[in-house]
């Protein structure tokens, strides 16, 4: 019987695997084996004669240039290795310092990827740690409201851009915010989109006394209806917080009173006023449905009758009316027989209100107002005490579709975000007064002193 490593199926297993020289070694072995015991004993023993054949596995190691393959893997590695290190360390280093969490997360989202939950700025902060500077916008910022909000957010250690066509605004409001680097002013009208990275949107941007909004009623509501959803557009792109400054005039000519978030209003859909309350009702509509829809983190604010430095002087509002005409010693006109009522609120309470709400956790509407109610007469007559005791009142045909009581309920406000007005109207009044006064006669005099 033949060895088995002369078997036919074992010789060419091992020719495959040993190569062809090692073949030939092991044919030469196998016709040295077939020669007999005799060729065996005249073999020299192991280690001496020819020299000893090196081990398999250095012979699989040399045999096809596997030595030479192994080594230049070796040295690609070795001279790959700090070109990688430093490619990752560039990429943590970018997707650290880029501010663009949110919106980076968002398209992961939008891809089906997996994703952790989106962890937005927390809306209170616990007593006794320092609070982390936002990134804040505020539409209609150089406006009579949108400016005295810019003071607050700044103050506060936030970082604040202005967007503002100006129409209404004004750049002396924030000017005094010119040097501070956390404050930047952009022209911009909101109708058009804009795209920047911010934390928090107060959205007030919209002219907001009759004088202005029926100047150009299209453009009122193109303002409150596709500037909104840019604005919203923006809010839901980068994970912002969102708050709309909506008003009290989505009551229309109220039917209950005072007014609660709860009442839907009785509003003309087609007069001379609906440009601006029409297009804050769809305002408010946009809002909930990106809220409901795109889980988007929206507060909403309803503003009743809001009056301190700043207004616009001639804006047809009735308190800006009365002490402009009482300083220039012009008649106070009224509208109607004067027993009309409205609530005044000094525009400090209403920015405490609108930032405890963005701060707060809940969504609204709510009522930002001071419920002391006045006729027009009343407010005349204080008009009349604060500058002019002697100014006179006349009579004029009241306004189309102008309400006849605006009174808000503030308690939810009261009781979710622990807020309500503090300065009376007999407080609050006389600072207007010296803003007015500072504003009216020195323009008078920087007039005077261009003629001359």
């Amino acid at each position: 019987m033949m060895p088995s490593s002369s078997m036919p199926g074992a010789g060419s297993s091992e020719l495959i695997y040993r190569g062809l020289h090692d073949a030939q070694a092991v044919a030469e072995e196998e016709a040295a084996g077939a020669g007999g015991s005799s060729s065996a004993a005249n073999k020299p023993p192991h280690g001496h004669g020819r020299g000893a054949p090196p081990p398999p596995w250095v012979r699989y190691v040399l045999g096809e240039q596997r030595l030479v393959f192994a080594l230049l893997g070796m040295a690609l590695v070795f001279l790959l290795a700090p070109s990688a290190s430093c490619s990752a360390t560039t990429y943590t280093h970018t997707t650290s310092s880029s501010s663009v969490e949110y919106s980076s997360m968002s398209r992961v989202a939008a891809l089906g990827q997996p994703q952790q939950e989106v962890v937005r700025p927390p809306g209170r902060v616990p007593l006794g740690l320092k609070r982390k500077g936002l990134r804040v916008v505020v539409t209609g910022g150089a406006g009579f409201v949108g400016s005295h909000l810019v003071d607050r957010l700044l103050a506060r250690g936030d970082s604040v851009i202005v967007v503002d066509n100006l129409f209404t605004g004004r750049k002396e409001n924030v000017l005094h915010h010119g040097g501070n680097p956390r404050f930047e002013m952009i022209r911009h009208d909101v109708v058009e989109p804009i795209l920047l990275e911010v934390d928090q949107i107060y959205h007030l941007a919209c002219p907001a006394s009759p004088v202005h909004y029926k100047h150009n009623p299209v453009k009122t509501i193109k303002t409150n209806v596709v500037g909104t959803l840019n604005m919203l557009g923006l809010a839901k792109r980068v994970g912002a917080r969102f708050l709309l400054t909506s008003t009290s005039e989505v009551y229309g000519d109220p039917l209950q009173h005072p007014q609660a978030e709860t009442y839907w209003g009785n509003v003309n859909p087609i007069g001379v006023r609906s440009c601006y309350d029409e297009g804050k009702r769809t305002a408010e509509t946009l809002t909930m449905d990106y809220h409901r829809g795109a889980n988007l983190e929206v507060r909403i604010a309803r503003i009743f009758n809001t009056y301190g430095p700043r207004m616009c002087i001639d804006d047809g509002r009735v308190v800006s009316n009365f002490v402009a005409q009482a300083l220039r010693k012009e008649p106070l006109t009224v509208y109607g027989d004067g027993k009309q009522t409205r609530s005044f609120q000094y525009v400090s309470d209403l920015v405490e209100g609108l930032m405890k709400l963005m701060e707060g956790e809940h969504v609204g509407p709510f009522n930002l107002g001071n419920p002391g109610e006045f006729t027009m007469l009343e407010l005349a007559k204080v008009v009349q005490d604060t500058i002019d005791p002697n100014a006179r009142i006349e009579f004029r045909p009241n306004t189309a579709d102008d309400p006849h009581k605006r009174k808000p309920d503030i308690s939810r406000a009261k009781e979710l975000l622990g807020w309500e007005p503090k300065i009376s109207l007999k407080k609050g009044l006389p600072l207007m007064v010296q803003d007015f006064r500072d504003r009216i006669f020195g323009d008078q005099k920087d007039a005077a002193a261009g003629d001359n």
